[in-house]
């Protein structure tokens, strides 16, 4: 009898992981990147490695979110004169944990979620967040909050003609965003406005196609108490490492060339960053970028990046190989 009772345990336990709703999708990459740095030594060789978890399970119109980020795995690192630094240990954090699920036609999200890049400002993570959607006719109405004091935003966006209307009132200002497509050319326009003063910082963007080749442009401003610290193709400008940190008032230029050469896709990114600061800690930068990327028979898909930095502050210039390996399942 125990033997039958303990069969049939075994056997509802297998039949609930048989069609239980549950997906992992997730990615890795390795990275090995040379960096020159004119009048600074050492130069520097290092490999890096980042992997990425995400699971997914569901319950109808119910799904709950977890997502793993790991890094370090002993990506140690060899300077010029063949000398070694330890890499960091390797790490496992819980950075995305969430449940989405709708009530009386209002779909609800709460938990922990990156808020991800744009051009102007950087990703945030923070706990305790919950969000609301809802349609009112042709108005998408959103709320966010999270845990805090004045976190509430109120958002209303609409599309009107093909153009794509977007407003959202925060604690400290509003955000607009416009977009829409004419004759084959994108326009989009971002725009912070802060009820602080000379705090605003605003985005336009451009982009199409002639022939085989995709043209894009950027221009990003930020009034003199404004700091742009996203990160985007028009540049990585946030306050980590290997990133370019721009201090306030610097406004970004940027435009990209891409096409498809041999099976590979080939992009040329430029950018220009004024000095914003007349003696002061900010100096005109100019970077350029070649990205060449190729998928491999392997599954995975191997890219290359060359950047070379001219920096108006002497000693600072730098010129950088990366090679990547990298997958998505």
């Amino acid at each position: 009898m125990k033997k039958q009772i303990v069969a049939a345990a075994v056997a509802a336990s297998i039949s609930a992981v048989a069609f239980a709703d549950i997906s992992i999708t997730g990615s890795a990459q390795v990275n090995y990147t040379y960096t020159d740095k004119e009048g600074q030594t050492p130069d520097t060789n290092a490999f890096t490695q980042e992997t990425a978890l995400k699971f997914v399970g569901k319950s109808g119109d119910t799904q709950v979110v977890i997502g793993l980020g790991g890094a370090g795995f002993d990506a140690g690192s060899l300077d010029n004169t063949g000398g070694s630094t330890d890499g960091t240990n390797p790490t496992v954090n819980v950075e995305d944990i969430y449940m989405t699920t709708s009530v009386a036609g209002v779909s609800i999200k709460s938990g922990t979620w990156d808020s991800g890049d744009n051009p102007l400002r950087d990703s945030n993570r923070d706990s305790g967040k919950f969000q609301a959607n809802t349609s009112l006719g042709s108005l998408n109405l959103q709320f966010n909050t999270k845990a805090g004091a004045s976190a509430e935003e109120y958002k209303v966006s609409t599309d009107l003609g093909g153009v794509k209307l977007g407003f959202t009132q925060r604690a400290a200002g509003e955000t607009v965003t416009a977009s829409t497509s004419m004759g084959g050319v994108n326009v989009s326009y971002l725009g912070y406005q802060e009820d602080a003063a000379n705090t605003d910082k605003a985005l336009i963007e451009v982009s199409g196609k002639v022939g085989d080749l995709g043209l894009k442009f950027g221009k990003a401003t930020a009034d003199t108490g404004a700091t742009i610290d996203g990160n985007s193709w028009m540049g990585d400008y946030e306050d980590a490492s290997g990133a370019y940190v721009l201090t306030a008032g610097q406004d970004v230029t940027a435009f990209e060339v891409s096409t498809s050469i041999a099976g590979n896709s080939v992009a040329f990114r430029s950018a220009s960053i004024d000095d914003a600061a007349t003696g002061g800690s900010a100096h005109d930068v100019d970077w350029n970028k070649v990205i060449v990327t190729r998928p491999l028979a392997s599954g995975a898909t191997f890219e290359l990046t060359y950047t070379d930095t001219d920096d108006k502050q002497s000693g600072n210039d730098t010129s950088a190989l990366d090679l990547e390996l990298r997958v998505n399942f």
